[in-house]
């Protein structure tokens, strides 16, 4: 069934221009606007370039969307197959199935709302053209990621979104900037040497790079010790981009140095990368190296959910000077846990929970940071100890719209029923509750018990953070009368931070907010039978009412409208992960068996 009847060449067309507009588009934005387009403002122009190019490549998106065939999601659809380098029998194949359609149309959704935020919010930086141009080189090389199915291209493309990611946390990013960039860039570039090691032997063992082919064999041409081999020469790229722990310490300082865009994107879109290498090409291609090695994954995933968890548990206690950056970092690592731990238990309850988990946390995620971003430009910091305020100074009395939203996307990473967050976490569960014939049930049962109690140390972590954040702190230096509150919050940021006992403010009234100790001039400042009570202005000293109490910018227009669409994909993936999983678990079944449906 299909919503739109779209012929085979439309469809191919599309695909194609999913992956070639952004480059296309990257260079247009590097070269001279025209003098029509130019307008007054020629960095306004290249944004609004930008906006024009992600938002086409949405368009179509949806549109390839709506023309996939919804009855046969396990038939790969919109196919290319051209020969590009018949010595070494490299095509130009690509392809979409219904595990790679929602991660397609995710990377165009977040691709296309980040540009529309820089195009209000442009970070702190080089050229504006520069900036364009390295999010659309990064958005073209993962939907080519997620659409190509030769290895050769894979790799290719993997490794497209590393220079374009590197600058942006280089000359965009904020603290420690230039460390964060190379750390990245060295981890993954380390990582990618290693799974191309494991590709060649891939190809050169079987006689092909073409990945349906190689799925269809299951593993057959391959020898036992040849899969193990190249799943763990393979699995240890794909594991520094997912990032499995112990591999993941690049990701907390780069989300931490990377401006609010860079994060969005490397949480929504270039970490899934890495768990669909695993169920692309490691689970149908070399099945028994996966039967090998998945305990151990499991193992590494579980302990990562719970390192990930405690982490973050240590950053949000009073007087860590936990960054919330971050602590969504760490966040992410609990969470891509959860995929991995799906994936390694090789049923198709276990990857359909880990593919759901994975546009879960796309979402979630991606609007976590967004959110986390938008505070730090309010309050000039992310940090924990200053964001939070006494009662009343924090963001439900300050920024009661966007400390909700805050609220509810913590509650949605927590997993809360009735969100996104959870239904791949349950499945993951389920999966690892019954592994694939060949597994130990005993270790993947065990597996089971970390995993949920990662769910707890989750939940624990992300009501701090809302308690800290939203509500503020309740301790003994942050009881303030209503007067104190009122003149905390007029304050600014920095009226945030509770005051230390040597800056505490004496309870009487001062020189400075009270009555003048000397003579009072005569003049209208004075009430007078005319004035029966004080002005509202500095000249009487008078406290200013709490209702005209200045508040931190709420929520703006285009907040609402970057912020509103992964609101409401996260309660309708929520309510109705049918949609999903109807469109994942015919694919999985058939990668599972081998090539067949």
């Amino acid at each position: 069934m299909t919503v739109i009847d779209i012929s085979a060449s439309v469809m191919q067309f599309l695909l194609a221009f999913l992956v070639v507009a952004p480059l296309l588009g990257a260079v247009a934005a590097l070269l001279p606007a025209p003098p029509g387009l130019k307008g007054k403002n020629p960095d306004q122009a290249v944004l609004r370039h930008g906006v024009t190019v992600t938002g086409a490549v949405l368009i179509a998106a949806i549109v390839l969307a709506v023309g996939f065939d919804h009855d046969h999601p396990a038939t790969m659809q919109a196919t290319t197959d051209i020969s590009w380098i018949p010595a070494l029998d490299v095509r130009i194949h690509l392809g979409i199935d219904g595990i790679s359609l929602p991660l397609l149309v995710l990377t165009a959704l977040l691709t296309f709302l980040c540009a529309l935020y820089s195009y209000f919010k442009l970070p702190a930086g080089p050229s504006p053209k520069a900036f364009v141009a390295l999010v659309l080189v990064l958005e073209s090389g993962t939907l080519a990621t997620f659409a190509v199915l030769d290895l050769l291209l894979f790799f290719l493309a993997f490794e497209m979104v590393l220079i374009p990611m590197y600058f942006l946390i280089a000359r965009w990013g904020g603290g420690r900037r230039q460390a964060a960039a190379w750390k990245f860039i060295l981890y993954t570039l380390l990582g990618s040497v290693v799974m191309l090691l494991g590709i060649l032997l891939i190809g050169l063992k079987s006689g092909t790079f073409d990945m349906v082919a190689l799925a269809t064999d299951n593993g057959r041409g391959l020898t036992t010790s040849v899969q193990v081999i190249a799943v763990i020469a393979i699995g240890v790229g794909l594991a520094v981009k997912t990032p499995m722990w112990p591999l993941h310490s690049w990701l907390p300082d780069a989300h931490t140095a990377a401006p609010t865009v860079g994060s969005v994107l490397l949480a929504g879109v270039l970490l899934k990368m890495g768990t669909y290498g695993f169920v692309r090409i490691l689970l149908p291609i070399a099945p028994d190296g996966m039967r090998t090695f998945a305990p151990y994954l499991a193992a590494f995933a579980v302990v990562g959910i719970v390192y990930g968890s405690l982490a973050c548990l240590a950053l949000a206690r009073t007087g860590a000077k936990g960054d919330l950056k971050r602590l969504i970092a760490y966040s992410s690592v609990g969470h891509m846990g959860f995929v991995l731990l799906g994936i390694a238990t090789m049923t198709p309850t276990g990857v359909n929970g880990a593919l759901f988990a994975n546009i879960a946390h796309g979402l979630i995620t991606g609007l976590l940071f967004f959110l986390v971003g938008a505070v730090k430009d309010r309050y000039g910091t992310a940090d924990l100890d200053a964001l939070a305020g006494a009662t009343g100074a924090a963001l439900y009395g300050r920024a009661p719209r966007l400390g909700a939203l805050l609220a509810f996307a913590a509650i949605a990473s927590l997993g809360l029923p009735g969100l996104a967050g959870f239904w791949g976490e349950m499945l993951t569960l389920f999966g690892a509750y019954s592994p694939a014939e060949g597994l130990s049930r005993p270790a993947f049962r065990t597996f089971m018990a970390i995993g949920a109690f990662g769910t707890l140390l989750t939940a624990a972590y992300m009501l701090i953070v809302v308690r800290r954040v939203c509500m503020g702190e309740h301790s003994p230096h942050s009881r303030l009368s209503p007067d104190d509150r009122a003149s905390q919050l007029a304050g600014g940021p920095q009226a945030v931070s509770r005051p230390q006992p040597s800056e505490a403010q004496p309870s009487g009234p001062q020189p400075s907010e009270a009555q003048p100790s000397g003579p009072q001039p005569a003049g209208p400042q004075q009430p007078g039978p005319q004035q029966p009570g004080p002005q509202p202005s500095e000249a009487t000293g008078a406290r200013p009412a709490p209702s005209t109490t200045p508040q931190l910018a709420d929520i703006q227009a285009y907040e609402a409208a970057t912020w509103t669409p992964l609101a409401a994909f996260t309660v309708l993936a929520g309510l109705w992960p049918a949609v999903l999983l109807g469109l994942t678990d015919p694919a999985v079944q058939k990668l599972l068996a081998g090539g067949k449906s």
